[in-house]
């Protein structure tokens, strides 16, 4: 039940399935294989994501309810679309107790809960602590409640009395309400990454998934053709996981949310098609980035901003601060596992900053593990004995502390690397992506092709994308960044006049942002300025989201005041945005074809058919105007559109991409690279899938300042028709007649 591609929507109050429904019908026309939905189990009221479900047992009614879904099955399955749905396994959403049944049953009861064993608890505690309190924590029972302003609390059986002093009534609960600096320390229940509101599922207890799962079986019993599972690597065992979810969807076209490194794969025994496109998405970007543009760049970056740490130190130090600052109460839960070992506490958290990779799956991944190990002891000699007293057992799958080892080192990776080095580390913020290594700058065709053959011969039906609700910034925004690398001189005297004109004491950061005031363009001043203070916060540098500090974020929103009103700098900030913005769509064209096109099953994110500047969510989350999509489809068809603006060579691009991965599924079975001979040959990307040929240029200012494609040719065999523009072409092209219209081609064998 493969999809021949899928279209990612956002569900939410704002977006129900009802207007999702009424999308189908464009989906349709636009080509895409499956309608691909957001998180749909009741999640927090008012929730935009839906990754915090309160009630595994219901379609959430602010996004449409079950009627709602139902109806669009139905849409769905009349126009021949397929759907996906992503489901979130690993979690729950405790911020509202009352919303969740079963953490509010827990909370009540405690350990005789019936849902106790839902919830990855550490009962050897005597409560459940909850980090929900401020500084004036005054309690009051109201309606047989425990109340903290609007927050409220189960009360258990036979604990109060009307007139009971609420302090005394707390003290008697399975809970403890505690002040929220209290959280990273002593939690005592797993949790998402280091978000005390998710609380972490015990999927890998039969009866917890049967009843967790119930829906989503239904769902595949109704003909959902696919399921994305979201953060698998938080869950105790994955593999055992995820061959029970396809003992429960047989058929399903099924994919998980594992962040690979370069040259990772998934376990062998995993029963899924393959990953959501983050292994893909860095394969394509560092396609469109100059690798020859790296020494200047760098000592750009170190003479502007002074910062001469390399990616990986700034890693390290991002690590470093999480298990410090965020997860001290994991470590603390583990480190009483093995109470024998002294400074066990410290080795583990060693050993989670020393991996290389997001988790071990043990017995796979073992020289992870080792290496890990290693590079601890160098680090850290006088952990040698702790490390080595620990090592077994973390060897050993079946021991809990191995368990959680896997567990801690996947959340230290993530915080780690994506939401803390990637906004400290600013050589090249192009490359600073979810999945991505900032370290390689750019992909040489030559590798390009071998990883994509790889992928053809291991995983051909595994997702590939470009932009997602988590990607750091958007696919377009990337492409035009992707040009500064073509133009260092250009960007230098830019970057020059931020730094000169900014009072942000981090000088790093001050260049970050000029990259991002490039990417993005002249966005809506509140969306940048929202944008600095979520990156600045995520950094940690000098301001946290617990502890601002004031006068830092004071000189960040003035420098972004500063590129809107400052004349001579908005001026400069104009003019380099319009020297990148044909070379980028150029760029964005390219990617988005060989996306399209190359080996997987390829992913649109909701909106990007169009020019698009997302940054960070929430940015990305932003309302579509489908309409106006709707309306230049009808227009594209009439006519073949400039590359302009509107965007409408975008959306033309994708539709023609798109129809054809669905209509001509016969032309996308091989891979094969085809190379070009000439002056240019080296900016030109070339692939045959087996009937249907994709040409995309690289490097668009430098194939300028050449001269252009002179007489660089490519060998066809057959006779093709482009699909953008209509015309025939056979034997040997000459590259600049074909690319002529578009700096893309995708060529169908007639």
């Amino acid at each position: 039940m493969t999809p021949s591609s899928t279209y990612r929507l956002q569900i939410s109050r704002d977006f129900p399935l009802a207007e999702a429904t009424d999308l189908l019908d464009y989906l349709t026309e636009l080509g895409a294989g499956a309608v691909y939905l957001s998180p749909l189990l009741r999640s927090t009221t008012g929730s935009r994501h839906g990754y915090d479900t309160v009630d595994v047992t219901r379609v959430d009614p602010d996004r449409g309810g079950e009627v709602a879904l139902e109806a669009l099955f139905a849409a769905a399955e009349q126009r021949g679309l397929d759907v996906v749905i992503d489901i979130v396994p690993n979690h729950l959403g405790i911020d509202v107790p009352a919303e969740n049944p079963a953490w509010w049953d827990v909370l009540q009861h405690g350990r005789e809960s019936r849902y106790a064993d839902w919830f990855d608890i550490d009962w050897s505690r005597p409560r459940i602590l909850l980090p929900v309190l401020g500084d004036d924590a005054v309690l009051s029972v109201e309606e047989g409640e425990l109340r903290y302003y609007e927050h409220r609390f189960p009360l258990a059986p036979g604990t109060w009395s009307p007139g009971d002093d609420p302090a005394e009534v707390h003290a008697r609960q399975h809970y403890e309400l505690a002040h929220h600096s209290r959280g990273n320390s002593e939690l005592s229940y797993r949790r998402f990454f280091a978000v005390t509101s998710l609380a972490g599922v015990r999927v890998e207890d039969e009866r917890v998934f049967a009843a967790t799962h119930a829906l989503v079986r239904q769902w595949v019993e109704r003909g959902v053709a696919g399921l994305r599972v979201d953060h698998p690597d938080g869950l105790v065992d994955p593999g055992e996981y995820l061959r029970r979810l396809r003992a429960l969807a047989p058929e399903a076209w099924i994919t998980v949310e594992k962040i690979l490194e370069p040259g990772e794969s998934l376990p062998a025994d995993w029963p899924v098609e393959g990953t959501t496109g983050y292994d893909a998405m860095r394969e394509v970007n560092g396609l469109f980035v100059d690798p020859d543009a790296e020494q200047e760049l760098t000592e750009l970056y170190v003479r502007l901003t002074g910062d001469e740490r390399d990616v990986a130190e700034h890693i390290e130090m991002g690590k470093r601060m999480v298990v410090t600052d965020l997860l001290p109460a994991e470590i603390r839960r583990m480190a009483a596992l093995a109470p024998d070992v002294t400074d066990a506490g410290a080795a583990i958290a060693e050993v989670a900053v020393a991996f290389a990779v997001y988790r071990s799956y043990l017995p796979d991944g073992a020289a992870d593990l080792d290496h890990a190990l290693a590079l601890a002891r160098r680090r850290r000699p006088a952990l040698a004995e702790a490390l080595d007293t620990l090592s077994p057992r973390l060897h050993d799958g079946d021991d809990e502390l191995a368990r959680r080892m896997q567990q801690l080192s996947g959340a230290t990776m993530a915080k780690g690397i994506e939401d803390t080095a990637y906004y400290r580390y600013a050589r090249f913020v192009a490359l600073n992506e979810v999945g991505s290594d900032p370290s390689t700058f750019g992909i040489a065709p030559a590798e390009f092709h071998e990883t994509t053959r790889r992928r053809q011969a291991e995983q051909p039906q595994s997702m590939t994308g470009l932009s997602t609700h988590d990607t750091k910034r958007g696919e377009d925004v990337r492409a035009r960044l992707a040009v500064l690398a073509e133009i260092p001189g250009a960007w230098a005297t830019f970057a020059e006049h931020v730094l000169t004109t900014s009072t942000v004491p981090n000088r790093a950061f001050a260049y970050f942002l000029a990259q991002t005031l490039v990417g993005a363009g002249p966005i809506e001043r509140d969306r940048m300025h929202a944008y600095a203070e979520k990156a600045m916060r995520e950094a940690s540098d000098r301001t946290t989201y617990t502890a601002v500090d004031q006068a830092y974020e004071t000189a960040v929103h003035a420098l972004v005041d500063a590129a809107y009103d400052e004349p001579q700098l908005r001026t400069a900030w104009d003019d380099l945005v319009a020297a990148v913005r044909g070379p980028g769509w150029s760029n964005a064209l390219g990617q988005k074809l060989v996306q399209l096109t190359m080996p997987g099953v390829p992913d649109v994110y909701q909106g990007t058919e169009l020019w698009d500047d997302s940054l960070v969510d929430p940015d990305n989350r932003r309302p579509v105007d489908y309409a106006r999509r709707r309306s230049l489809l009808a227009e594209v068809q009439q006519t073949h559109p400039a590359v302009d603006e509107s965007g409408a060579a975008k959306l033309w691009v994708t539709a023609q991409a798109l129809r054809a991965r669905r209509d001509r599924a016969e032309a996308f079975t091989t891979y094969e690279p085809l190379l070009a001979s000439g002056p240019a040959a080296d900016h030109l990307v070339a692939y045959d899938r087996g009937g249907a040929v994709t040409l995309a240029t690289r490097l668009p200012v430098a194939l300028a300042a050449a001269g252009g494609w002179l007489d660089t040719s490519l060998a066809l065999t057959g006779t093709y028709t482009d699909d953008l523009t209509g015309r025939e072409f056979s034997g040997p092209v000459q590259v600049g007649e074909v690319l002529d219209r578009y700096p893309v081609a995708l060529l169908l064998r007639s």
